[in-house]
């Protein structure tokens, strides 16, 4: 049995940026120095996960084996003014020609060339200690912000082979031998279906040009329905500038030619035709009539010959075991190569694109809450994040949430939409009872740290009493839940 090697060219990654650290609630103590003022640290920001092309990896196997991938987390601020260390990025090379979609199969992303790189997970940032949180009004703040969760990404990662020579053909048709002899690259060689589950990438020199070849994973009937390793296949051809028909001359099995096998599989490439960005069918063609060192391939290769140029394709005869013929085939491809170059517009220079925000944009909007009709939701990128930062169990924080709230518009919009006091609104993941009630924007009164005298003021209504109240309002009686 033959030790094969796989070749995974989609996998499904499920990333975890890195969490912000917390900011730290800290006053300075020093002897002789009573009035020392907030000290606390800002928190560490959460590492990214960020996909780097790597012109050395050429697969990606090590995700179908590692799928799940986390980056570091962010530390929380200590007191002195001591911020907490950023969290550690974490880098997935990726082979260059990955493109990546997300859950609902969009391509958000296309990686090309080596070094390209794309934050896949953007780590959360650290919150505020109480250091920068002092103001006018709150000299010395008890409490600090939160730092904010990292981003999870459930990503599939498509690898589409990138060079400029295609080598299409059935198994075992000789396209690794072919590569082995063009170039110097050095692809495991046996005689059996499906030799090659790896694309196999050459880099050939011919003159003062460069190009590269690949040999893509082998070709049945019924690939572009996903039969055997077909849409694998399909996807390597994608990229090619130049397709070689590589045909074995040499095969012993009655049903197959080299006009059949080349029909084959231009019917799987036009199949396949729909789903492509490109205009496949206009690429270029070669085509190698391999094994001609078996005197009845020869045979074969001569017989077929003037049918296939009267076809319309350049044949080429060769072996990749006397390597007869290879010279013409070399010049031929690099012909192709040069023609297909010259032939594409020259590359943009990348814009800057700045987007301002318009002049009428408040950063939020409130709208009916789709889980609660006698409730409102409150969505936009500040206030969700502004919740996340803040800890529910210290009134303080709370009291600065809603002077947030205040300053951006939010109560006023809530007033001029006629929301009644005590009505749910959630924000992101919290909902709370809303109290229009809350001076923002004046001195406040010293109080104890992590207390808010504007919260103490206010009776709150419970989910009971609110539960209540609302079938009350529907004409039905409160001990009916009881019922």
């Amino acid at each position: 049995m033959h030790d094969m090697a796989r070749f995974v060219d989609r996998a499904v990654l499920h990333l975890q940026a890195g969490d912000g650290g917390h900011g730290c609630v800290s006053v300075h103590r020093e002897k002789y120095k009573p009035l020392g003022g907030p000290d606390g640290g800002d928190g560490g920001n959460g590492g990214d996960v960020v996909l780097v092309v790597d012109r050395d990896v050429h697969t990606l196997l090590d995700f179908h084996f590692r799928p799940h991938a986390k980056a570091g987390n962010g530390r929380p601020g200590q007191g002195g003014n001591r911020d907490g260390a950023n969290g550690a990025d974490l880098e997935l090379s990726v082979p260059e020609g990955t493109v990546v979609l997300d859950q609902d199969g969009r391509m958000v992303a296309d990686l090309v060339g080596p070094g390209t790189r794309w934050i896949a997970a953007r780590g959360g940032r650290g919150g505020l200690g109480n250091a920068a949180l002092a103001s006018r009004s709150r000299k010395a703040p008890g409490f600090a912000l939160l730092g904010e969760p990292g981003e999870a990404a459930e990503l599939t990662l498509e690898l589409k082979s990138m060079a400029d020579v295609g080598l299409i053909g059935f198994p075992s048709a000789g396209k690794s031998s072919l590569v082995s002899v063009l170039s110097a690259a050095r692809p495991r060689i046996a005689d059996y279906p499906f030799t090659t589950l790896e694309p196999v990438l050459g880099v050939v020199s011919v003159g003062d040009q460069v190009f590269t070849v690949a040999d893509v994973p082998g070709l049945i009937p019924g690939a572009s329905q996903g039969r055997g390793l077909g849409l694998e296949f399909l996807r390597h051809v994608e990229r090619c500038s130049v397709l070689v028909h590589v045909v074995d001359c040499a095969t012993y099995e009655p049903d197959r030619d080299p006009a059949s096998d080349i029909a084959a599989i231009e019917h799987e490439l036009a199949q396949y035709l729909p789903s492509l960005p490109g205009d496949l069918a206009e690429r270029p063609r070669l085509v190698v009539l391999n094994k001609i060192d078996v005197p009845e391939a020869r045979d074969l290769a001569e017989m077929v010959r003037p049918d296939l140029e009267a076809a319309g394709h350049r044949v080429f005869e060769v072996s990749t075991a006397t390597h007869e013929g290879l010279d013409a085939l070399r010049y031929a491809m690099a012909e192709a190569v040069a023609a297909d170059r010259a032939s594409r517009p020259a590359p943009r220079a990348e814009r800057i694109v700045l987007r301002p925000a318009a002049v009428d944009d408040s950063g939020f909007q409130v709208t009916v809450d789709p889980e609660d009709p006698d409730g409102f939701l409150v969505t936009g990128s500040r206030p969700e994040r502004w919740v996340r930062q803040t800890d529910w169990n210290n009134d303080e924080a709370v009291g600065y949430l809603a002077d947030r709230l205040a300053r951006l518009g939010v109560e006023a919009r809530l007033i001029q939409l006629g929301v009644a006091p005590g009505a749910p609104i959630r924000i992101g993941d919290v909902t709370f009872d809303w109290e229009p009630t809350l001076p923002s924007g004046v001195d406040l009164v010293r109080t104890g740290r992590g207390t808010d005298q504007r919260l103490d003021r206010i009776d709150r209504i419970g989910a009971p009493e609110r539960k209540a109240l609302h079938r009350i309002r529907r004409g039905l009686e409160p001990e009916d839940d009881e019922r």
